[in-house]
């Protein structure tokens, strides 16, 4: 395949993957919606659903960030053309994906049970289906890698798309007959068996060699390293909130711990339902000439922006009825989906800019990105022992770090892209 077949159309892949992307997003909000009122009976009960989603997402971050740095050196080869060197690396990446996933299995299994209990997950069968979630990533992880390192964007829409129904198929009749929270997470589990209709393309694969190509050296050390400061920054901008709500609140605030989570569950469908457009914006960067297509990046970067901002206005002005939909429209959940849904705009926004910067290989800003993430997570923690302080320091203390790492940022593209001077 030549090389200009290969380049990515970026905004009608961009497209395509959000469409179907919101509408996975929409058959996951249905199956929350469903089965909010089977848990209605015990209060704090769906605040621990969401609680374990977070959690599961904490103990995988060592395989996250795995596979983010293989995606990046597949993007990176596919895109350039050299078909020899991909073939090889894919089958040291496979080897590498391995040995990371043993690992982390082994860490999880070591600190899933004083986790579970720092963060107040009360029962061991929730921290139990954690971790198998966990240790059946290894496939998903490949998945993932090989599909947005090879821009299979339709194929890797497809199989969201199969996971989400499958979750419904299964953890519905599950939490009907067994309504507590773990019937709930258990769907997650299942959401992975998708990733086998993969199979399905195996022609498609790259194809096999010899001999695998070791992706250790000093440049994927080095992305090793900076993928995990984006990973873990992403994780704390836009996930670890609830962790810390559920630590502090799952005691005294159950009530309190149920409309959090119902609020949090639609705040955090902005970037999830617009996160697509970063995917295909992450491959395309990740090309060896990123400089490429700069023009289609940057409109690409507006349009998940804009998307950000219209979905927050949409869903402060429908707040009630959206939370209606999920059982759960109480004074005190609609007066937090403000609060939420501007602080997950500015996740959004930041998560853009770390992304950017991790695909540009600009590991200084990459860095700054997964400190900034750190740093706001730990302000959570200190700050936000009580629903109004958790609430009212999340938009200033992640605005704050959006407004630093945007300076950088704007320094940084000055300096690789000034502009052309006019004649």
């Amino acid at each position: 395949m030549s090389k200009s077949a290969r380049k990515i159309n970026l905004l009608q892949s961009g497209i395509i993957l959000s469409v179907v992307g919101f509408l996975t997003q929409g058959i996951h909000y249905g199956f929350q919606a469903i089965v909010s009122p089977l848990l209605g009976g015990q209060k704090g009960e769906f605040g621990l659903v969401i609680t374990t989603i977070s959690f599961i997402g904490f103990l995988a971050l060592p395989l996250t960030i795995a596979t983010q740095a293989v995606t990046h050196y597949v993007a990176r080869f596919h895109i350039s053309g050299e078909d020899a060197r991909l073939n090889a690396l894919l089958a040291g990446c496979r080897k590498f994906l391995l040995h990371i996933t043993v690992a982390g299995s082994v860490l999880a299994i070591i600190l899933v049970k004083p986790l579970g209990h720092y963060f107040e997950i009360p029962r061991t069968g929730l921290t139990v289906i954690a971790l198998v979630c966990v240790l059946g990533g290894l496939w998903s992880a490949y998945v993932v890698a090989l599909c947005q390192g090879l821009g299979w964007f339709k194929r890797m829409a497809l199989i969201g798309l199969l996971a989400a129904v499958l979750r419904v198929v299964v953890g519905l009749p599950l939490t009907h007959l067994w309504p507590v929270a773990e019937s709930a997470v258990l769907a997650s589990v299942v959401m992975l068996l998708p990733n086998l209709i993969l199979f399905y393309w195996r022609k498609d694969f790259p194809k096999q060699v010899a001999t695998a190509e070791s992706p250790w050296n000093q440049e994927f050390v080095q992305f090793l390293i900076v993928s995990a400061a984006y990973v873990i920054g992403s994780y704390c901008f836009s996930s670890a909130d609830q962790l810390v709500a559920n630590k502090f609140f799952a005691a005294s605030y159950k009530e309190s711990l149920d409309a959090y989570s119902s609020a949090g569950l639609l705040a955090r469908a902005l970037p999830n339902t617009a996160g697509p457009l970063l995917v295909v914006l992450f491959t395309h960067r990740s090309g060896r000439n990123h400089k490429d297509g700069l023009g289609d990046q940057m409109k690409l970067f507006g349009l998940y922006a804009l998307g950000l901002i219209l979905g927050a206005a949409m869903l402060y002005l429908l707040r009630g009825f959206c939370l209606q939909i999920l059982h759960r429209n109480t004074p005190e959940a609609a007066g937090m989906v403000g609060h939420l849904a501007m602080t997950m705009v500015f996740a959004g926004l930041i998560q853009a800019l770390g992304t950017w910067s991790l695909a540009s290989r600009w590991l200084k800003v990459s860095l700054l990105y997964g400190v900034l993430g750190v740093t706001y997570w730990l302000t959570l923690l200190t700050v936000g022992l009580t629903p109004p302080d958790l609430l009212g320091v999340m938009p200033v203390a992640l605005g704050t770090a959006l407004a630093i790492m945007l300076v950088i940022w704007l320094n940084t593209m000055y300096r690789q892209h000034p502009p052309t001077p006019e004649l």
